[in-house]
């Protein structure tokens, strides 16, 4: 799979415009309802033609809400959602209402954040990560929820991934699949990698299910595994605590509350001189040695699917969970030359994207 490069004049909004991606096939209106049985017969299976204006007209401009911890400078996920929306027909202030709120970091403020989407009475909630998605959850079940979760079944966020039986749909990571691939690529980086240092959110169940599959990694590898939190309140304890630990290397976890910290995480790691591994695919891009993860961007741009079917009258509990495949590599050679680390030409030759 080709590298993507970033190439934004806007920060935060069509951050990889132009990248081509398949999306599902839009389904038939199957929620909307006609007055006259004689208008049906005349239109038809025409329905699932209209274009997404005239639904608006019938039933008023429809009103989508979105959460996420961070900045909208550096939301990537938000910009793929909107690029996938309007690919699907939407343009924003003229056939949809487009609500989006940020934490600015603090996740105390989501709860809040989604109080305040659903008191304007959004068609669907949009909703980024676990602990976001299972905190819009309880504040609601009669509101569609569309998120991006690294593991929505074993979190309890939905039934199944075929029927998830509620009001939460959207897409699978499946994080805890890939994440003990980030050990086997720093150990191939760092033939010599032994005590490996983590940052995580023990609060985040996805997270949890991430860190025993990085355990069990760590015991085939032989190396040695310490975990320290990622919270924003935590997180300069920790790091003073990895830097006085002796580690080889830095594992850095999905969580989405550690996502807005990357830039920090990164200049960090480049003034002690570790070795780090990214779940975030725009780190490299920053300066990160090596990132091995899907394409947030252009899997929000998928999922902007799901917004379009529950706006034209689909049940999230009947819309199946995708589990995207693709997982990039990237790698900094600009950032390993820093390090005075010499990355393997076989682990070079296998990367997505290199930059030099």
């Amino acid at each position: 799979m080709a590298g993507i490069s970033c190439c934004s004049s806007e920060p935060g909004f069509n951050l990889y415009q132009g990248v081509r991606l398949s999306s599902y096939d839009a389904a038939s209106e199957t929620g909307v309802c006609m007055r006259r049985r004689e208008f049906i017969g005349l239109i038809g299976g025409a329905a699932a033609a209209w274009p997404v204006v005239a639904h608006a007209q019938r039933s008023g401009t429809p009103k989508v809400g979105y959460v996420w911890i961070g900045e909208r400078s550096t939301d990537v996920s938000g910009a793929g959602l909107r690029q996938g929306l309007v690919d699907k027909g939407y343009e924003i202030g003229r056939n949809l209402a487009f609500e989006d709120r940020y934490a600015h970091g603090d996740i105390e403020k989501v709860p809040a954040l989604i109080a305040e989407l659903l008191a304007l009475k959004v068609d669907v909630l949009v909703t980024v990560g676990t602990s976001i998605s299972l905190a819009a959850r309880r504040a609601t079940s009669t509101v569609p929820i569309v998120c991006i979760s690294g593991d929505p079944v074993g979190t309890g966020l939905v039934a199944s991934l075929s029927r998830p039986g509620g009001n939460v749909t959207g897409l699978s990571l499946l994080a805890a699949e890939y994440s003990e691939k980030w050990l086997e690529l720093l150990k191939e980086a760092l033939p010599k990698l032994h005590r490996v240092a983590v940052l995580w959110n023990a609060d985040n169940p996805s997270i949890v299910l991430e860190m025993e599959r990085l355990q069990a990694a760590a015991r085939a590898l032989g190396l040695d595994l310490t975990a320290f939190s990622a919270k924003p309140n935590d997180i300069e304890v920790s790091f003073a605590a990895i830097a006085n630990g002796g580690f080889d290397g830095l594992v850095v976890t999905t969580d989405a509350s550690i996502e807005p910290s990357t830039p920090r995480i990164i200049a960090w790691a480049a003034e002690h001189r570790l070795p780090a591994i990214y779940p975030f695919s725009t780190a490299v891009q920053q300066g990160g040695l090596m990132s091995y993860s899907a394409d947030f961007f252009k899997l929000w741009r998928l999922a902007a699917s799901y917004v379009d079917r529950i706006l034209k009258g689909e049940k999230p509990a009947n819309l199946p969970i995708e589990q995207p495949t693709a997982v990039t590599l990237k790698i900094n050679l600009k950032t390993a030359k820093a390090l005075d680390l010499a990355v393997p030409s076989t682990l070079v030759a296998r990367a997505d994207q290199v930059i030099e």
